[in-house]
């Protein structure tokens, strides 16, 4: 008797542990926090090429679109997406500010150099603060602005998909 109730807990704790492992298995442990930011932080960074302190509130104006990218010349997918920057720098209703996150001032110069500057002003993010301060959790990330909202946030790197939805965007507030 003491052989069957032994055998029947162990079989009852075996399905136990198999069924905890079976529910862990579906859910998903990818951590993505909420983006609730909804206005755009205020903040202080130093510019890339002068070095000096600039504010928030002397960069953004009002019925102006803003594409605020966060990027890193060692970062592969700001280089594929450096294209389609360059492509929507042209559009003289969308300005492009680039946050240089936790990058060497030589390399991204010469990222610059070689694919092209399509930003109107660049800040420095040394430390990666501001980042976290706009909700971004990696690089490449990408916030379009308007009336200092964010309209869009783009996580990873934009494609042609991607531009062409913020070109309409911008495009149909005219």
């Amino acid at each position: 008797m003491k052989n069957k109730i032994l055998s029947f807990l162990s079989i009852l704790i075996l399905i136990f542990v198999f069924t905890t492992f079976y529910k862990g298995l579906e859910k998903s442990n990818i951590y993505e926090p909420q983006n609730s930011l909804k206005k755009i932080p205020e903040f202080s960074m130093m510019t890339f090429f002068e070095s000096k302190e600039i504010y928030s509130k002397d960069i953004f104006r009002d019925n102006d679109f803003y594409l605020i990218n966060i990027w890193a010349s060692w970062c592969v997918p700001c280089r594929d997406e450096h294209q389609f920057l360059v492509s929507l720098s042209k559009n003289n209703r969308l300005e492009i500010i680039g946050i240089n996150y936790k990058d060497n001032y030589k390399n991204a110069e010469r990222f610059l150099i070689e694919l092209g500057n399509p930003y109107s002003k660049i800040l420095v993010d040394k430390d990666g603060t501001k980042a976290i301060e706009w909700g971004a959790i990696g690089v490449p990330e990408t916030f379009l602005v308007y009336e200092n909202k964010i309209l869009k946030k783009i996580i990873g790197p934009l494609n042609s998909e991607l531009a062409e939805e913020i070109e309409r965007i911008v495009n149909e507030k005219i």
